[in-house]
């Protein structure tokens, strides 16, 4: 095969309520560029990176003639055309690496016709396990869903484990006071005794802090505390004073800063991305480096949408030691742009696509509603709070949201 075309659509897809982190909030819905890939023979392999707009597709259509003429099987090269290290100081294009290997796996399996799990080394698992990801939210459009007070968030996670069966709870922090998620995160724990729970303040909190939420939560079912503090020096502070494992998918983003964390470990867990490292294969490999020196690994959702999330099925079903249940916020959609709607958990888990490429077809009707919907809507400032109008956090931060403040917020035209 050679490429031919390569074509970005930014789409923007309904959440069921604004999701609120410690930088800010996800304004009511994801926007995402959809990329497809054209070969020679009229296959399309289909990829996804977050962001959008004119920018991000004036990004993907300034590779085609990187890409016109080159056999999408060849990926290890695709890697050093696109996103070559030195090169990358001036044109860092890993995310939109991340999208055109997603679509040139998607090609190579539909060619061969078989699953992308079955290039990678074959799965050794038919599902994946996911975390229910809970967020403080703002109401949504109706007036419902939000999440802000412990009663809300165990009602919704309680909701959550009836629909879709989650067991393992990750709470999205970083938002209010620390002791005041301390009390919202002890409240799942009492609620769920048997389920295993997640926090991830997103790197707000100093070390210290850190330290002394680790001490409210000791006993309770603690998968690991992710990304307490910022930094891997902060990281690796907070990790000598408590028995809990740390995880990141902020500081080991990439294999230097994983072989920083093997020679003096910082984090017991990486959380693997496959738009942060550039691809699917990318984390294949980062995971057999942890698995050689006995590091945890879970999969890292960035907001995505049913492309992205084959990528992440696909990578879970071929990584042996896959220790957590994976990320992923897409519970909290309202729609997808894939034929067949959104993919359904099952007891918690989705099974891993056993169609040809990725195993995901664009519904072409639904990329243009929501293309429209972008072009009506726009995009929205992910690390600015609707709520609290001129806000920015400092690193660590100490300026927290209000508790006692509920919505709804007016979001106008964002």
């Amino acid at each position: 095969m050679k490429i031919v075309d390569v074509r970005a659509t930014t789409v923007t897809v309904p959440l069921e309520a604004p999701l609120r982190h410690s930088n800010g909030a996800h304004w009511g819905r994801f926007v995402r560029t959809i990329v497809e890939v054209e070969a020679d023979n009229g296959l399309v392999g289909l990829g996804e990176m977050g962001g959008g707009g004119q920018s991000a597709e004036d990004a993907v259509r300034g590779l085609r003639d990187y890409l016109v003429g080159h056999d999408p099987a060849r990926t290890e090269a695709l890697r050093f055309m696109l996103a070559n290290p030195t090169a990358s100081l001036y044109n860092n294009r890993t995310q939109l690496l991340a999208a055109v290997e997603f679509a040139c796996l998607d090609l190579q399996g539909r060619h061969l016709g078989v699953p992308v799990h079955e290039l990678l080394g074959g799965r050794v698992r038919d599902e994946v396990e996911f975390a229910s990801y809970l967020f403080f939210r703002y109401p949504g459009p109706d007036g419902g869903g939000e999440v802000r007070t412990p009663e809300q968030l165990v009602a919704h996670a309680r909701e959550l484990r009836e629909r879709h069966g989650f067991t393992v709870h990750k709470l999205k922090g970083g938002v209010f006071p620390p002791d005041y998620e301390l009390d919202c995160y002890r409240a799942l724990a009492e609620a769920f005794p048997g389920d295993r729970l997640r926090h991830d303040p997103n790197g707000a909190w100093s070390a210290e802090e850190a330290v002394r939420f680790a001490e409210g939560i000791a006993g309770l079912r603690n998968d690991y505390l992710e990304d307490p503090t910022w930094g891997m020096n902060g990281l690796r502070r907070v990790r000598e004073n408590t028995a809990i494992p740390i995880a990141t998918n902020t500081v080991v983003v990439n294999f230097e800063q994983l072989a920083a964390n093997v020679r003096d470990p910082a984090v017991d867990v990486v959380l693997l991305d496959t738009t942060f490292w550039g691809g699917i294969r990318p984390c294949v490999k980062a995971a057999a480096v942890c698995e050689t020196f006995q590091l945890g690994v879970a999969v890292h959702s960035s907001g995505e949408l049913g492309i992205q999330l084959a990528t992440m099925l696909h990578l879970g079903a071929v990584v042996p030691n896959l220790s957590f249940a994976a990320d992923a916020h897409y519970h909290h959609l309202t729609g997808d742009v894939i034929a067949g709607g959104p993919f359904r958990y099952d007891g918690g888990a989705i099974a891993v696509p056993d169609g040809p490429g990725l195993g995901v077809e664009l519904d072409r009707d639904k990329l243009a509603e929501y293309a429209e919907l972008y072009r009506e809507r726009g995009g929205y400032p992910y690390d600015r709070d609707p709520g609290r109008p001129g806000w920015y956090p400092l690193l660590p931060n100490s300026d927290w949201a209000d508790p006692e403040q509920a919505g709804p917020v007016d979001l106008g035209g964002r």
